[in-house]
């Protein structure tokens, strides 16, 4: 390796630390503003994709238009056919292909693959697997010393709560920034509407509704080739220990807005679910529905629906009932205040969210949402908890519940499919 190449190694690892110091003292100075502080990097942030999926690509997508100085360095999956229809999508895609630098050795397939993409150059990894493998490669990211974007949710179990706890706390030593996937943080309206509502414009929070109502999803039918496991993983929202269930992998927007509102984690849950319409075995073994009744502290309520059923309408909202009046949450508020949100946002909520970490790098103060997302998360998991077995659920259980669905997966092979859960039958662990 050439004196040029080495130095320009020792310059990658150093780059955000030494642009995050020049920002911080002439961000001190009030001389520069964020914008102004980028524009003192001296190299491109490079990114690493791992997981290539539709969400993973759209991830890449909305780093590179939403930040300068990004590109797109390494790109990881599983499956070798879904890294390729991933980079051929973003090399097409004329907003950002000119941002997308990944040589070939630099595409990493196989079960090592998030590994591989560790290992190479990048600054800040983007991870967009299936959310059960996310509290091993979110350890694997901050091991690495590399900033994080978790896709929600970051768990399926509260084993991986725990371990996403705790390598958040390990990101904070080491001064990494870790995002997640909950764009509605992001979003002006809900922002300012929430805002409003924590400050007391309409009084005290009494209790929150919301609904995640869709119709079905994708499925992918079996091929002969496949074996279990792969069957599983590229059906992954079917099966609890890829997915959480879809209270946990779709739902969990809303549990985390009404967390936001209320300002406190539950201390207790009832919920009631069931697997009425997707009965086929090509949907694994998860419920197509759930209904959960969330108490907070000082009487507060939150009650939560959510379910996937075909033919039947959309319903993704929030209701916002408070002491003095009412609220959707995001772009209304009724009562003791007359006000409706009519302002902009310059970003979509997915880039912003990107952006709003790589400012927070750049100037030397990272983001970190480990602890809040991983709450959020086990807001979800314990509310399937209690609805998988009938009982009532406590959060202290649930944080401290020996359930761990995480799976050390290294090769195709066999695997059951896990039982239909069934309540009152099915152990609550």
């Amino acid at each position: 390796m050439s004196r040029k190449d080495t130095n320009n190694r020792m310059a990658r690892r150093d780059f955000l630390k030494a642009s995050a110091g020049i920002a911080t003292a002439v961000s001190a100075s009030g001389l520069l503003g964020g914008k102004s502080a980028e524009a003192q990097a001296p190299e491109k942030l490079r990114v690493g994709l791992i997981g290539c999926g539709g969400r993973g690509t759209g991830a890449a997508r909305d780093v590179l238009t939403g930040t300068p100085d990004t590109e797109l360095y390494a790109m990881g999956d599983l499956f070798q056919d879904r890294l390729d229809g991933s980079l051929a999508r973003l090399q097409k895609d004329k907003n950002v292909a000119d941002k997308v630098n990944v040589s070939e050795d630099r595409r990493f397939a196989g079960f090592d693959a998030y590994q591989k993409v560790m290992d190479t150059d990048v600054d800040y990894v983007l991870l967009t697997t299936p959310p059960g493998f996310r509290p091993l490669h979110f350890e694997a990211a901050i091991n690495a010393g590399k900033h994080a974007f978790m896709e929600k949710p970051v768990a399926v179990c509260p084993a991986g709560v725990r371990k996403v706890m705790e390598v958040g706390k390990l990101a904070e030593q080491k001064g990494l920034g870790v995002m997640a996937g909950t764009q509605s943080r992001h979003t002006n309206a809900f922002r300012d509407i929430i805002g409003r509502i924590r400050g007391g414009a309409i009084g005290e929070v009494r209790a929150v509704a919301c609904y995640y109502h869709t119709g079905g999803l994708w499925n992918h039918d079996r091929q002969p080739e496949w074996s279990d496991t792969e069957w599983q993983i590229r059906n992954w929202l079917y099966f609890t220990w890829l997915s959480g269930d879809h209270l946990v992998e779709q739902h969990i927007h809303n549990l985390d807005r009404a967390n936001w509102i209320i300002g406190s984690n539950p201390v207790k849950c009832m919920g009631v679910g069931g697997r009425q319409v997707r009965t086929d075995p090509a949907y694994g073994h998860i419920f197509d529905h759930f209904a959960i009744d969330y108490d907070y502290a000082d009487g507060v309520k939150m009650f939560s629906t959510c379910r996937q059923w075909k033919g039947s309408p959309r319903r993704v909202s929030d209701y916002v009932m408070c002491s003095e009046g009412v609220s959707d949450g995001k772009s209304w508020i009724r009562g003791k205040v007359e006000y409706r949100y009519e302002g902009q946002q310059e970003l979509d909520s997915k880039q912003q969210e990107h952006r709003d970490l790589i400012d927070s790098v750049r100037a030397g103060k990272p983001l970190n949402v480990a602890q809040r997302i991983a709450e959020s998360t086990l807001i979800a998991i314990m509310g399937r908890m209690s609805a998988y077995t009938g009982k009532e659920v406590t959060w202290e259980q649930a944080l401290n519940s020996k359930l761990n669905l995480m799976r050390d997966v290294t090769e195709f092979g066999d695997m059951e499919v896990d039982e239909v859960a069934i309540p009152g039958e099915t152990e609550l662990i």
